[in-house]
C-alpha cells in the first residue's frame, strides 16, 4: 500500500507556464517570491505552527515544514531533496538556509547534491522533525496544550526566530526566484534552440 504524501513539492509546469505567460520571467519571480513570503509568514507569525508529516515530504513539501515551529513526522515518512536531480537550482521560499540552520551544512550539502531519500530516522536525527507522530506528541498537559498567551508566546517566537536567522546574517534567500528565473529562462532557451 503506498502512503498518502505530506507534500510532493513545487509544480514545475506552473514554472513553464509562467515563462511562457512572460517570457520575461516577472510572472515566476512572483510565484517564488509568495513562496519566501509564505515561509517568512510561518517563521513570523505569532501562532506556534506544527507540521503533522505522513508518506513522502520532497523538496518544498520540506522546505514548508521546515519553517514551522513543531514538526512531527510518521516512521513511514520518507524525505528527499530533488532539485539538483531533476535541473533545478534549490531556490523555494529561502529553505536551503534555514535547513542548514537546523541541520548542519555538512549534511544538508549530501542529501542535496546526492539527492538520496532518507527515513524518518535521520530527518529526526538531522532535527528535521522534532517528534515522531506517532507518540503521544503534545499533550493538553504540555504548556502547548494549554495554549500559553500571545503576550508571552510572541516574544519567545521572535527570540527563537531571531536566534536561528543570526547564522543567516548574509541570508541570500532573497535572490530565490531571481536564481530560479534565471535558471528556468536559460534551460528553456536551451531546449529551444536544441
Amino acid at each position: 500500500m503506498v502512503p498518502p504524501h505530506a507534500i510532493l513539492g513545487a509544480d514545475r509546469n506552473e514554472y513553464q507556464a509562467a515563462l511562457a505567460a512572460d517570457p520575461t520571467g516577472a510572472g515566476l519571480r512572483r510565484i517564488a517570491d509568495k513562496a519566501h513570503r509564505l515561509c517568512a509568514g510561518l517563521e513570523d507569525t505569532h501562532a506556534v505552527t506544527i507540521a503533522r508529516l505522513h508518506g513522502r515530504v520532497i523538496g518544498a513539501g520540506l522546505a514548508l515544514a521546515s519553517f514551522c515551529d513543531l514538526r512531527a513526522g510518521a516512521e513511514i515518512c520518507r524525505f528527499r531533496m530533488p532539485e539538483v536531480g531533476v535541473g533545478l537550482p534549490p531556490a523555494w521560499g529561502g529553505a536551503m538556509g534555514r535547513l542548514i540552520s537546523e541541520a548542519g551544512a555538512a549534511r544538508i550539502r549530501e542529501l542535496m547534491l546526492t539527492c538520496d531519500v532518507f527515513e524518518a530516522v535521520t530527518a529526526h536525527r538531522l532535527a528535521s522533525f522534532t517528534r515522531p507522530h506517532h507518540s503521544t506528541g503534545w499533550t493538553r498537559s504540555s504548556t502547548l496544550g494549554r495554549s500559553p498567551s500571545p503576550e508571552v508566546l510572541a516574544p519567545i517566537k521572535r527570540m527563537l526566530a531571531g536566534y536561528t536567522r543570526a547564522d543567516r546574517t548574509a541570508d541570500v534567500s532573497l535572490l530565490d526566484s531571481h536564481l530560479l528565473t534565471a535558471h528556468t529562462i536559460s534551460t528553456l532557451e536551451r531546449s529551444r534552440r536544441g
